[in-house]
């Protein structure tokens, strides 16, 4: 188990990590979500032992290793930016850790050929890295940390260089690497679309603090606030803010939304809605979606989707929807929002409760 207790980091005035305590279990999957310098890598060399926090502990296994070394820790880190040994061998930098603990020269050919299977590499054991396609670079990188049979490993948004092809197929092979062991895998990312396909659970993470930790999906669904839910949007979460009266939700435009009936006990105030651009659609979905008119801003159309950037009054949303659809600037659209996938969030940001079992 790996315990971060009230660990933070600064770096002269500026605090980089933010008092962020995370319990993570043997043999899971932990996402670290963020945007750029939201503090993920930060964190990730914390957990390694390669920079010390400059406040809080870091406990492994119920040892404290806040001020250990990471040559003495069982841990593995692969980054972005892969790092291979170019004068050895896609073989001997597979090898390399473990010449380097002392293992029989046996056990080292097995665990070496083993990984290289795992990732594809057989046939390229005796090429140098160089000669090696970014993706046959990177997979090296990965089979060097997973022969070393650590107790953590951390990759730091591991598959952002290679192509979507190999990124899709590495993604969905990563869990399953890892499964049979105790291991604590923690992957770093930028994409909320990565943090669902790996599973497991996910810390949300905002200008170095960690908003919220939980299985990926509960997160998901359940954001404890608007920059949880924000982080985890991608299109960005649509929002606008409305005025509580009895049980409405009064909108611009003389538009207004049926109070959900797990949210009618709400006191009347002002309020802040969000909802994810797939829960804005170009039909009506359910007798409870209630049309919006909304100008065109822009229409993108990628493959067999379409993204329609939409202007209601001051406020611009994101309608994502399946198949091919043309629209020009300045178009009128009529689009439907399902009030019961609604989130809302008081003035402090806070969401007030769960959405009411449809948010997905």
């Amino acid at each position: 188990m790996l315990e971060l207790k009230g660990v933070s980091k600064r770096v002269g005035a500026e605090t980089h990590i933010d008092a962020v305590s995370l319990t993570l279990q043997p043999g899971s999957l932990n996402v670290l979500l963020g945007p750029t310098l939201a503090g993920k890598t930060t964190l990730m060399r914390i957990m390694a032992g390669l920079d010390p926090p400059s406040e809080g502990q870091v406990r492994f296994a119920g040892e404290d290793v806040t001020g250990m070394a990471v040559q003495k820790r069982k841990v593995a880190m692969v980054y972005q930016q892969f790092i291979n040994y170019p004068s050895f061998t896609v073989y001997e930098n597979i090898a390399s850790p473990l010449r380097v603990a002392g293992l029989d020269r046996t056990l080292i050919d097995r665990e070496v050929r083993k990984a290289a299977e795992l990732l594809r590499l057989t046939p390229y054991l005796d090429r140098l890295p160089l000669s090696l396609s970014g993706g046959q670079q990177q997979r090296t990188a990965l089979a060097r940390a997973l022969v070393k049979n650590a107790k953590l490993v951390l990759l730091d948004e591991p598959l952002a260089n290679l192509d979507y092809k190999l990124r899709e197929e590495l993604r969905a092979e990563l869990p399953k690497i890892f499964a049979e062991s105790d291991t604590i895998l923690v992957y770093a990312t930028t994409e909320p679309t990565e943090a669902l396909l790996l599973g497991g659970n996910t810390a949300t993470l905002s200008e170095g603090r960690v908003t919220q930790f939980g299985r990926t999906i509960e997160v998901f669904r359940n954001p404890v606030d608007l920059v949880t839910a924000r982080t985890f949007a991608d299109p960005p979460l649509n929002t606008i803010d409305v005025d509580k009266k009895g049980a409405t939700f009064l909108l611009d435009r003389g538009v207004s939304l049926p109070v959900p009936d797990h949210l009618t006990g709400m006191p009347e105030g002002r309020y802040t809605l969000g909802f994810q651009p797939h829960h804005l659609a170009l039909k009506q979905q359910t007798p409870q979606s209630v049309p919006i008119r909304a100008r065109v801003s822009v229409a993108e159309i990628t493959g067999s989707e379409s993204f329609i950037h939409l202007d209601f009054g001051a406020v611009r949303w994101v309608l994502f929807t399946t198949g091919i659809h043309h629209f020009e600037p300045g178009d009128s659209v009529e689009a439907f929002i399902d009030p019961r996938r609604v989130l809302v969030f008081d003035a402090a940001g806070r969401t007030m409760a769960p959405a009411d079992g449809l948010v997905s």
